[in-house]
C-alpha cells in the first residue's frame, strides 16, 4: 500500500512539474503575442515572478534528486531569460549621491494620485498632498514628470500648477484632461529649462480621457524630447479590493467574483496594449533624444513594457537594485512605473523614493547626453 501511495505521489508531483513549466513558457510569451488576441497569455504573464520562483524551487528539488527533469526545468528557465532580465537588477552599488555632478540633468517621475485631492477637507488629505509636495522640493529634479496631476483654476481647490512653479520651474506642459466642471486630472511636465515646443495625442474612448505628452527641452546647446503618460489601469474600486479578500477566502462566490475582476482586467489589458502601440510609434518619430517615462500600469514581463521600451535604456535596471517595486499596494512584485532613456543618454544614477505619500513611488534619475563611444 505504501509502494503504491509513494508512486502516485511521484506521478502527481510529476505532472505538477510539468504543468508549472508549461505555464511559465506560455507566461514568457506574454512580451511577444499581442493582447488584442492572446489576452489569455497576457493574463498568464502577470504570473511571472510567482511561476518563476516555483520552477527554480522544482529545478533545485529535482537537482537534489539527480533527476534528468532538472535539466528540463534549466531549458525552460533559459527560454525564459528576457523575462528574467527585465524583471530583477542587480548592480554592485545602486547608492545615491543627493548632490548631482555638474552637466547632469536630474529627472524625477512620480503618479501623485490626484494630490489626494478628493481627501482635501479630511485632515489626513492634506497632510498627504502637503507631504508630497515637500518631497517634490526636496528631490528638486530639474525634469519633473507627474501622472494622475489634479489641477483646479476654482478657489475651492487647490492651485497645485501654481505651487508647483513657485518651486522654480517656470515652465510646464499640462494635458489638461477634464475631470468634471473647471477640474483637469492627467500628465504634467514641469522644467527648469525652457520648453520650445510641445505636444500631445489623446488616447481613443472609451478608456481614461488621458494623453502621451511630450516637451522639447533646451538644455545649453543640446535639445531633448521628454515624454509622460498614464496608461490605462485595471481601476479596481473599493468593492473589487473586498472581491479580492473574498478569493483568498475561497468564499462562496469565487467564480462570480473572480469572472468580475478578469473581465475588467481583460479590458485593461486590450486598452494597454493599443495605447502602447501610440507611444512606440510617436516615440520612434522624435527628432532628438528621448526621455520616457510613466504609469504604464503593468509589469516588466508583458506587451506594454517590451513594446514602449524597444531597445531604449531601463534606468532602474540599469542602476537600480532588486524587484524595484514602485506600486505600494497589492503585490510585492508589482513595478509598473518607469523610466527610460535613449542609448545616446548615460544613466549616471536612479532610485526610488519609497514612502507612502502616494499610492506609488517616485523615480528619480541623473542623467548626461553623450555620445557612444565618449566618456560619460
Amino acid at each position: 500500500m505504501a509502494e503504491k501511495l509513494r508512486k502516485w505521489s511521484k506521478k502527481i508531483f510529476l505532472a505538477f512539474t510539468i504543468g508549472a513549466i508549461i505555464l511559465f513558457l506560455l507566461s514568457c510569451l506574454a512580451p511577444y503575442l499581442h493582447p488584442q488576441k492572446w489576452w489569455m497569455i497576457s493574463l498568464l504573464g502577470l504570473g511571472f515572478p510567482v511561476l518563476l520562483v516555483l520552477v527554480f524551487f522544482l529545478f533545485v528539488f529535482w537537482a537534489l534528486l539527480r533527476k534528468k527533469l532538472a535539466w528540463v526545468l534549466l531549458f525552460a528557465l533559459a527560454l525564459g531569460w528576457k523575462s528574467i532580465l527585465v524583471s530583477f537588477a542587480i548592480n554592485k552599488s545602486p547608492s545615491f549621491n543627493e548632490n548631482k555632478k555638474s552637466g547632469d540633468i536630474r529627472i524625477g517621475s512620480w503618479n501623485v494620485a490626484r494630490f489626494f485631492e478628493w481627501k482635501r477637507n479630511n485632515n489626513r488629505g492634506s497632510q498627504q498632498r502637503l507631504k508630497i509636495l515637500e518631497q517634490i522640493r526636496k528631490e528638486s529634479p530639474d525634469i519633473l514628470c507627474l501622472q494622475e496631476f489634479f489641477h483646479s483654476p476654482d478657489s475651492i481647490y487647490y492651485h497645485n500648477i501654481d505651487e508647483i512653479q513657485q518651486m522654480g520651474y517656470p515652465y510646464f506642459y499640462f494635458s489638461y484632461d477634464p475631470d468634471g466642471w473647471r477640474q483637469f486630472i492627467g500628465s504634467v511636465i514641469f522644467s527648469k529649462y525652457p520648453i520650445i515646443d510641445s505636444g500631445l495625442v489623446r488616447y481613443f474612448r472609451p478608456s481614461m480621457p488621458e494623453a502621451l505628452i511630450y516637451a522639447d527641452i533646451k538644455i545649453n546647446e543640446d535639445t531633448l524630447r521628454v515624454f509622460t503618460t498614464h496608461l490605462q489601469s485595471v481601476q479596481f474600486r473599493k468593492k473589487d479590493y473586498e472581491t479580492l479578500s473574498e478569493i483568498k477566502k475561497a468564499e462562496d462566490s469565487f467564480f462570480v467574483n473572480t469572472r468580475t475582476l478578469l473581465a475588467k482586467m481583460k479590458k485593461a489589458i486590450r486598452y494597454r496594449s493599443s495605447q502602447a502601440d501610440i507611444v512606440r510609434q510617436i516615440r520612434d518619430d522624435s527628432p532628438y533624444p528621448v526621455l520616457l517615462c510613466g504609469d504604464f500600469n503593468d509589469i516588466p514581463n508583458s506587451y506594454t513594457y517590451f513594446t514602449i521600451r524597444g531597445d531604449m535604456q531601463d534606468a532602474f535596471l540599469k542602476k537600480g537594485l532588486g524587484i524595484g517595486r514602485t506600486y505600494a499596494s497589492l503585490s510585492p512584485t508589482l513595478r509598473i512605473d518607469y523610466l527610460f532613456a535613449d542609448k545616446s543618454i548615460f544613466i549616471r544614477q536612479f532610485k526610488r523614493v519609497v514612502n507612502n505619500n502616494s499610492d506609488h513611488y517616485m523615480l528619480v534619475a541623473d542623467v548626461k547626453p553623450w555620445l557612444p563611444g565618449a566618456e560619460p
